[in-house]
């Protein structure tokens, strides 16, 4: 089987794995195949670097783990999740950022997303809108066993995806200060509807995965309030901390 074009990995390279995290930033994949073989054992190895996708191989314990990057958005995304669904992952769990909407989410907390509100447009080509984004059951039992193993504070609930940073979020910072109609005022909307966040990747790999038969679910740390321009080095560091902990916890109520 040639390697797969764009993560540029072979069926080998994964050595019977079936699990795959997957941060947007490619440098996030070093530091959580670190923090792996720090809880379980092992080691970890770099298979690929290509464009917006780095993969690593974990290998410890009784642990076999892909730690892949999906780049930003819904499209790059998809193109991960098809390559490696080809290469035989069957789970499927993203590991990111993301700004609350809600009071009572602060930075430094873990969103996990049972479903997700579809305002991307790859998962469009994969299923109807009328299909629902939703998160495999196992795999959110998981992650809140896993948050509450490591000890973050979490909220689990339903997460907006949208294929914009700027517009779609409503974010203050924007250069264009319109906003089309069909987005204006869809931050108050949601968060009356008890949406938790925003982030830009959920709608897109529940959806895929979930049409293919596979399992797929989703953390994200929060970084700063929705819309606001204020994400600074240490709400970062809050977030990306929360999210990747409760994933890596969350391994070990993961079904194989």
């Amino acid at each position: 089987m040639p390697k797969a074009y764009h993560l540029n990995i072979d069926k080998k390279d994964i050595k019977g794995s079936v699990t795959a995290l997957l941060p947007g930033d490619p440098a996030r994949c070093r530091l959580i195949a670190s923090e792996i073989t720090k809880r379980y054992g092992g080691s970890a190895r770099l298979l690929a670097e290509k464009r917006e996708f780095t993969s690593y191989l974990v290998c410890g314990g009784k642990k076999t783990v892909l730690v892949t990057s999906t780049g930003i958005g819904g499209p790059s995304a998809s193109i991960a999740i098809e390559e490696l669904a080809r290469l035989g992952i069957k789970n499927f769990l993203r590991v990111g950022t993301t700004g609350s909407i809600q009071k009572n989410i602060k930075a430094g907390d873990a969103v996990i997303t049972t479903a997700s509100v579809r305002l991307d447009g790859a998962s469009l080509h994969y299923a109807p809108i009328e299909y629902p984004a939703v998160a495999d059951f196992s795999i959110v039992n998981a992650l809140i066993m896993g948050a509450k193993a490591a000890k973050i504070k979490f909220h689990a609930g339903i997460s907006a995806s949208s294929d914009t940073f700027y517009q779609g979020e409503e974010r203050h910072d924007r250069f264009r200060k319109y906003i089309i109609r069909a987005i204006k005022g869809s931050t108050t909307e949601w968060k009356a509807l008890h949406v938790l966040n925003f982030e830009m990747e959920s709608a897109t790999i529940l959806t895929v995965a979930a049409s293919m038969g596979l399992k797929a679910g989703c953390v994200t740390g929060v970084v700063n309030k929705g819309g606001e321009g204020n994400i600074t080095p240490e709400k970062l560091r809050l977030g990306e901390s929360a999210a990747v902990k409760t994933a890596i916890a969350a391994l070990a109520y993961m079904e194989e």
